[in-house]
């Protein structure tokens, strides 16, 4: 049959997607700028035609209404990354957070941990051979599509088509609902004197010819304001944001030098503006995975000069790493910080770079703890800390002694908050500072 009846056949109102959804459904719903926004409104509506649906999500960048007080008999939040509007439901009991690294979330789905009844999904208007793409969330939403037994898909006309192995035919959706409101954007961060600081000193471990990996936030974008000079950079990164987008204009970033994929950005998700769509919108040089390769260690590791960067709550005397916790309480999770952080170590000549300002809570305290807080999560633990960066400069981990560490840490730490962490120096080794 033609793709385009096929098309016809499935196509309902979003209200009758929903409806298809049954109580005590395993729910996946699409990635951070992908999430499909009018499906998802529907289902909240529908709440009262459903009993205990799970919901399994990463960041969640729309309403997140599933995961409020009063939800609690219709929808249970099941988050793989907490994000801003569900860490309520998570932290008071309300919904649950599974630990786990990227990279393997599409294991849960195939592998029988997390078996998918329903995959929420929003995606590109289908080519003229019938291919929708995953767009600005490929990452474990298309994984998800492909194991559950039932696949409802936003197809919206401002989704920009990504290449790569980034595709999925009409004929493997079983309900279609078509949109056309614009995507999630995220602006780009203000940058700060601190943010400023340290992205000069992140740039400054760059070298030409390395392949990047970058976060979103001010650090990121930060870095990517002083790399003006340098030449031959790639991208092997699980997202980008809008400031890849100048230094590809400018011919920053060429992937020439790339030792896997030479010539592509390799990206699994976007998270951006406008500006950020419309630039990897049918553009040939964008590479598109899912997660499970994109994040693989082992493909990561592939990239000569591969550098990730990325940022965290807090690091103590002995390199340990808290990205994703205060204490017990979970404020967002893994990602793909491990991932990146063990493919850059295994990476020839690669380095794993942890950025943040000195202090949190507007500088009341330090991010350099002499122990984690109580409950904290070791996020990334001590043997793969490699460098750590502040605007006090750069203390590099790999190969050094616990005393040493502590020296290279306390060195970048805020002065107002050196002397407890000098005493604990001198009291811990026994050793003056």
């Amino acid at each position: 049959m033609n793709w385009k009846n096929i098309y016809k056949e499935k196509l309902v109102s979003a209200e009758e997607a929903v409806s298809k959804i049954k109580s005590n459904d395993r729910v996946v719903i699409a990635h951070a700028t992908g999430e499909p926004l009018n499906i998802v409104d529907a289902m909240v509506k529908n709440k009262e035609n459903y009993e205990n649906v799970e919901i399994v999500h990463m960041v969640a960048m729309g309403k997140g209404e599933y995961a409020k007080p009063g939800m609690e008999k219709h929808f249970h939040h099941n988050s793989l990354f907490v994000g801003a509007t569900t860490k309520d439901a998570v932290n008071s009991g309300r919904g649950d957070y599974t630990p786990c690294y990227f990279y393997e979330v599409p294991g849960l789905f195939r592998d029988g941990y997390l078996p998918v009844d329903v995959a929420i999904i929003q995606v590109s208007k289908p080519d003229k051979y019938g291919y929708c793409s995953f767009g600005v969330s490929n990452d474990y939403t298309k994984p998800a599509a492909e194991s559950a037994k039932l696949v409802i898909a936003e197809v919206n006309e401002n989704m920009p088509r990504t290449l790569g192995d980034s595709f999925i035919h009409v004929s493997d959706i079983d309900y279609i609902v078509e949109v056309s409101h614009p995507l999630i954007e995220l602006k780009p961060a203000k940058l700060g004197k601190v943010e400023k600081s340290i992205g000069k000193y992140c740039a400054s471990l760059i070298e030409d010819g390395s392949t990047l990996q970058l976060g979103i936030g001010a650090i990121p974008d930060a870095v990517l304001m002083f790399l003006k000079d340098k030449k031959d950079l790639g991208i092997h990164s699980e997202m980008i944001s809008d400031g890849v987008v100048d230094l590809v204009n400018s011919g920053v970033i060429n992937n020439s030098k790339k030792t896997l994929h030479p010539g592509k950005i390799v990206v699994t998700f976007l998270m951006g503006t406008r500006k950020l769509y419309d630039f990897v919108d049918d553009n040939p040089i964008i590479a598109s995975y899912p997660v499970d390769y994109v994040n693989d260690p082992r493909v990561i590791m592939q990239n000569y000069k591969m550098v990730s960067i990325n940022s965290c709550v807090q690091v103590d005397l002995m390199g340990q790493i808290c990205s994703e916790s205060i204490g017990l309480k979970q404020i967002s999770g893994v990602g793909g910080q491990v991932d990146f952080i063990r493919g850059a170590n295994m990476a020839k000549d690669g380095k794993a770079i942890i950025a943040i300002p000195s202090t949190a809570a507007k500088g009341k305290v330090s991010r350099i703890v002499p122990l984690l807080n109580t409950g904290a999560a070791v996020t990334t633990n001590r043997c793969d800390a490699d460098y750590v960066v502040t605007e006090y400069g750069i203390a590099h981990l790999k190969g050094k002694t616990l005393r040493e560490r502590a020296r290279a840490l306390i060195d970048i730490t805020h002065p107002d908050f050196r002397e407890p962490l000098i005493k604990e120096f001198e009291k811990r080794f026994n050793d003056k500072f």
